[in-house]
Parts: structure tokens; sequence; C-alpha cells
């Protein structure tokens, strides 16, 4: 045995530091050993990353036309839910504008297949609006007949003359004033300043619902990157 080889150094074996811990692919998991690509902040091998970019949606006028149609039925629906809660229960719940806003956002955003941005956004906010402010217009028809039914039977039960005949308007004129009516309607609810502030915040609420939801999630990718280097003793 030779002694002199004891407490030398072996210069015919390189003694390295431990490996400090790699990159992990975020996608697949496994060790990335070369150039790293960054999805979102986040590291991912080349292989990853390609697929990824490859799967991303493209926004395109196809994909927004769809996402209008998705968010019109949304509108639709949302509006039916407001009118017949309203109908049925004989209140008027702001609260509805949320449920409203949710399925309008929720409803584009099916319809583009997770694509979003800005005129995704402004399109889902104008459609929970309308969806919200219209549903006055059947509401108030509602209350309006029922009041008018009210109305000719106590005439009627009052007195057996001919009641003059009622002023005829035209029902183009007749719908567009419901329309305009409609369409203020939530600020009209001003009128009693406590009621009407609450039910703008809570449109309010709404609205950011359908802002959110058609945001899109952007995918940013990044790269390459160089690997990290392990220490050398």
């Amino acid at each position: 045995m030779d002694d002199t080889s004891k407490g030398m150094p072996q210069f015919a074996t390189a003694e390295f530091a431990p490996n400090t811990p790699g990159l992990t692919c975020a996608a697949c998991r496994r060790p990335i050993t070369g150039p790293y690509f960054q999805i979102n902040g986040t590291p991912a091998c080349a292989g990853c990353a390609n697929k990824i970019q490859e799967q991303v949606p493209k926004d395109s006028h196809a994909a927004f036309m769809r996402a209008l149609v998705f968010g019109i039925a949304g509108a639709l629906v949302g509006f039916a839910i407001y009118v017949a809660f309203a109908l049925a229960t004989g209140l008027v719940v702001g609260w509805v504008s949320l449920a409203v806003g949710f399925i309008v956002g929720k409803a584009m955003s099916l319809g583009s297949r997770g694509l979003g941005g800005r005129r995704y956004q402004l399109v889902a906010v104008l459609l929970t609006y309308l969806a919200v402010s219209m549903a006055a217009v059947p509401i108030a028809l509602h209350q309006m007949r029922q009041q008018h039914q009210a109305q000719a039977q106590a005439q009627a039960q009052a007195s057996d003359a001919a009641a003059p005949p009622a002023k005829q308007v035209s029902v183009a004129k007749a719908l567009g004033i419901l329309a305009l009516v409609g369409v203020a309607s939530p600020f009209l609810e001003l009128q009693d300043p406590v009621h009407g502030l609450i039910g703008l915040v809570i449109l309010f609420v709404g609205l950011r619902f359908a802002w959110r939801f058609t945001a899109g999630r952007p995918i940013s990718v990044s790269g390459p990157h160089a690997p990290p280097v392990a220490g050398v003793i």
C-alpha cells in the first residue's frame, strides 16, 4: 500500500461540488439540461415551449364573431332570468345583475375558446348593461298592464257612462320611448338616492365580472435562455 497517497490530492480524478438543483420543465416535469424557455415566468424545455406556442389559439375575426354570438345568447339568458325573477317575486333585485355579468362573460370566453382582449371586454360590458337595463321594459309593461286593468275595473264599477276614447300612440314611438327609458333605467333609479346608488354599485360589479372574464389569458413565451452553470471546486 502506498502511504504517500494518504492525504494527497488525487489529480487523476476531478472532485466536483454537489450539483445544484437544476431547472425542471413546468409542463413535462423533466430536468432541463440545455437552454430553456420561460412560459409566463415558469421554466420550460424547448419541446414543451414549441408545443404550447403551436396550441395557443390565435385571435381572428371568426373567433370574435363566435364570442359575439355566444355573448348575445348569454345576454338573452341573463335578461330572461332578470325579468322572470322580477315577475315571479314582484321584486326588482339588483343582485341579479351579478349573475348576468357572470353569464355574459363566461359565454363570450367559451365562444372565443379563451381568447380575450379590449374589444371582447367592451362588447361584454355593453351586452351586460343592455341585458340589465332593458329588463326594466317588460317589467314596466307588466306593471302598467296591471294598473290599467285595475283602473278599468274601477271605472266600470263606478259608472256605466262611456269613457272618453284613449289617445292613440304609434307603436314605433311607444317602443322608442320604452327603449330609451330602459337604457336609462339604472340612472332613473337615482330618484331614490340610496336605493339607486346601491343598484349602480351592484351593476358596476356585474360589469366588472364581464370585463374580467373576457380579458383573456395571455401566454408569454421567452427564450432560449442559457442554462445555469454548476459550481466547480
